[in-house]
């Protein structure tokens, strides 16, 4: 009777820790927004922005399939939609599309950088409702490839400057304005501005590229909107697996055939995910947003270390962004096998694209991949690919001004670090910087973010008209 009184005293113990911790585990004190009004001429910005997206900037990894005209094209249009910028700013051209401008400050301090890239990728014009690079504006939105992937920052970024230059607002430190023509196509431009700034020996106090937006329903028990800001992104790599045999009739089939063996290989790996990391993004995101949470995941959250294994099970369970902050993904997307129906084909290859949590990276990850095929016959490459970025701070004077920017143009909304799971130029700045942050100044619903890199790729005015008033609220803070 005595160990049953000890083990109900034990149960009752734990549960009055795990309960008193979710109670406690409330909203902190999150950063407090500017009270002052943003003014500019909205029209225009739109209009600008309009110009920028029926350029056919759509970059290929054949530069032979690009229109290099149409590049040029809106390099030639920005002094004209962006005059104050060109006669304050220097400005340069660096190899492979990139654009560099400098806004000289009052002062010698440590710069901020400010980033967006101007190619877009290929569109399927049959997918689409309205014709993707006329800009035809319905109903308070924009349709356009681009928009939103990320015309629509490059356009907040000059706009705001072109609009504080013409009030007379000189920043206090020096501001840089860093454009890639090729961030769809992992191409050169953004690491040969890293480059130059590493050669003049500059270090920014700030670098700031697209990532996050202000979006809804994102986090368990959470309904109010949240202003998401990436402080690391997630590596990539292309894997292929290769499998071959003698080939022959597909009347007389022998056991164990490329494809059959293949097949057992993407199972295997789907039955065994990579092992969950809590890193420095995630568990800032489960503390800011937990907390913000109802009562079932505060328990959940408040205690991870007695339920990380519950939570673990619900990402493996449920998949999706969840489950992709936790852990390396693998996602099969391609498998080529024979050429003719009756023929077994005498080599298969299988290929999965892997997105790298900050605790693996792409030698660890082949050698995860190896050991759960445990197939010799099987053989596993690396394509291409990238680690994942370093992680920024979020304790520091850097992280804090792009919080409050967010806060101040999107009232209301939980800002939040978070784990970027896609990939984008500013990867190449931290070799110079801890203080590289990730956002799209943009409120976006799901079905919105589901047209970046899709059909019908659209923006309401109104958000692409906050994309100045966050870069104007940004700019007045350096």
């Amino acid at each position: 009777m005595l160990a049953l009184y000890i083990v109900l005293g034990i149960i009752v113990l734990f549960l009055a820790v795990i309960f008193a911790r979710a109670f406690m585990f409330t909203p902190k004190k999150g950063v407090e927004p500017e009270n002052c009004e943003v003014s500019f001429d909205g029209d225009r910005a739109i209009k600008n922005l309009a110009e920028l997206v029926r350029c056919k900037t759509v970059s290929y990894y054949s530069r032979e399939d690009e229109d290099e005209a149409e590049f040029k094209k809106l390099i030639d249009l920005l002094p004209t939609l962006y005059p104050n910028v060109f006669a304050v700013c220097e400005y340069k051209e660096l190899p492979d599309r990139a654009l560099l401008f400098k806004w000289k400050g009052k002062n010698s301090g440590a710069p901020a950088v400010m980033m967006a890239h101007y190619d877009v990728v290929p569109v399927d014009e049959s997918g689409w409702e309205k014709p993707p690079f006329d800009a035809i504006i319905e109903n308070g939105v924009m349709w356009g490839r681009g928009t939103l992937d990320t015309k629509g920052t490059l356009n907040g970024v000059l706009f705001s400057a072109d609009t504080l230059i013409s009030e007379g607002f000189v920043p206090e430190n020096d501001i840089y304005f860093a454009f890639s023509g090729g961030e769809e196509v992992n191409g050169n431009g953004a690491p040969n501005i890293v480059d130059y700034f590493e050669k003049e020996g500059i270090t920014p106090a700030i670098v700031v590229d697209e990532g996050g937006a202000v979006v809804e329903n994102v986090f368990p028990g959470v309904k109010t909107p949240c202003g998401l800001i990436g402080i690391a992104e997630k590596g990539m790599m292309d894997v292929e697996y290769k499998a071959k045999s003698p080939g022959g009739h597909a009347s007389a089939p022998k056991p164990n055939s490329p494809v059959v063996a293949l097949s057992k290989v993407c199972t295997k790996i789907e039955a065994n995910p990579f092992k969950a990391h809590l890193t420095k993004p995630v568990a800032e995101l489960f503390d800011t947003l937990g907390r913000h949470s109802n009562l079932l995941y505060r328990v959940i959250f408040a205690n991870l270390w007695c339920f990380k294994p519950v939570l673990d099970m619900m990402c493996k369970k449920s998949g999706g962004e969840l489950n992709a902050l936790m852990r390396t993904t693998v996602a099969f997307t391609r498998m080529k096998g024979s050429s003719t129906n009756n023929v077994i084909p005498p080599e298969a290859t299988m290929v999965s694209n892997i997105r790298l949590n900050p605790m693996d990276n792409m030698e660890t990850a082949l050698c995860y991949l190896n050991k759960t095929v445990d197939n010799s016959s099987v053989l596993i490459t690396k394509i291409k690919g990238m680690d994942p970025s370093p992680v920024s701070e979020t304790n520091c004077d850097a992280y804090n001004k792009v919080a409050k920017a967010v806060a101040s143009t999107w009232k209301g909304c939980i800002v939040s670090p978070y784990l970027m799971v896609q990939c984008s130029d500013s990867r190449h700045w931290g070799r110079i910087s801890k203080n590289v942050y990730r956002f799209s100044a943009m409120d976006l619903t799901a079905e919105e973010r589901a047209t970046i890199h899709g059909n019908n790729e659209r923006v309401r005015l109104e958000c692409a008209k906050k994309a100045v008033e966050f870069y104007i609220r940004l700019m007045k803070q350096c």
